[in-house]
């Protein structure tokens, strides 16, 4: 990444004051997020997807059989599918799939579970499809991700075919070295943040629960896993941990690091060389396992 790509990504994204309130957080963010360009062959359609708004991601090409169910990030209490839309459209580009970024209820407002029900929710009404399925989702998304996986489990429903996170956020208990040794080097996220979001989504439900903290959880059977992540932010280590833990309960896991990238780098696309290949990458990884070959 050049100098001037450095500035102008960092430029977009500023730690932001932990104590603003949940609405003023959340204008902030739909500022700078909720108007990026998406690009020329992108058209963004509203539906509702097992009752939770929703946006179609449609991107002129991306017409293969599976579908990439997106889920932004925000801390659960921030973002929107307008917000997700920016990554879900150069996944879709990319892998030549279908996509829809959801709506799901936030925090305070909606506290644990209303995330995790509202992707469930969406998840359903996508199976009753009969296409493939691939979640993909960024910070809290990413773990939204993670939780609507093992709430597909417990109900016995068929899992999605694959699933893509990046800088998930993955551990609500807060107990990765990072959220400290990193706190210095993340341009978005301190541990008061987290803390913040943390009080705010879980409003005392126990952060343990395997829905809030996916990497506490028995994570066998799981759908082949992608997480990808910059070293220069607090989650670093629910990255790391939850690369760890997949392994160990032999998920088919990868895990992508790049140096002195920020929380969810790949919000950059087209601004940062490393945003672009990230995404590449995904859609490779993807393309891999059978899954997607990009918009012809």
């Amino acid at each position: 990444m050049s100098q001037d790509q450095r500035a102008t990504a960092r430029g977009m994204i500023s730690k932001g004051d932990p104590s603003r309130s949940p609405a003023q957080q959340r204008d902030d963010f739909d500022a700078v997020f909720g108007a990026l360009p998406l690009g020329d062959d992108v058209t963004l359609e509203p539906r509702s997807l097992g009752g939770v708004p929703a946006l179609d991601v449609k991107v002129a090409g991306a017409d293969g059989d599976g579908v990439i169910l997106y889920l932004h990030g925000g801390g659960y209490v921030i973002g929107s599918a307008r917000t997700g839309a920016n990554l879900a459209a150069p996944l879709a580009r990319r892998t030549g799939l279908q996509a829809v970024s959801l709506d799901y209820r936030l925090a305070p407002e909606a506290a644990f579970p209303a995330a995790v029900d509202d992707a469930l929710a969406a998840y359903k009404e996508l199976l009753e499809g009969g296409r493939e399925i691939f979640v993909a989702g960024d910070s809290a998304g990413g773990g939204l991700a993670l939780a609507l996986v093992l709430a597909a489990r417990r109900e016995g429903l068929p899992l999605p075919a694959a699933v893509v996170v990046f800088s998930p956020w993955a551990d609500l208990t807060l107990s990765g070295a990072s959220m400290d040794t990193r706190g210095d080097f993340d341009p978005l996220f301190s541990r008061a943040h987290m803390e913040a979001y943390v009080d705010h989504y879980l409003a005392g439900h126990d952060p343990k629960d395997e829905l809030a903290s996916p990497l506490l959880a028995d994570l066998t059977g799981l759908p082949p896993l992608l997480i990808q992540v910059g070293t220069a932010e607090v989650l670093l280590d629910d990255s790391l941990g939850l690369a760890a833990r997949a392994a160990d309960h032999e998920v088919d896991v990868s895990l992508d690091v790049v140096a002195g990238a920020p929380h969810v780098y790949q919000y950059n696309v087209g601004l940062m060389d490393e945003a672009d290949a990230a995404l590449t990458r995904a859609a490779a990884w993807l393309t891999q396992r059978g899954f997607g070959g990009g918009v012809a």
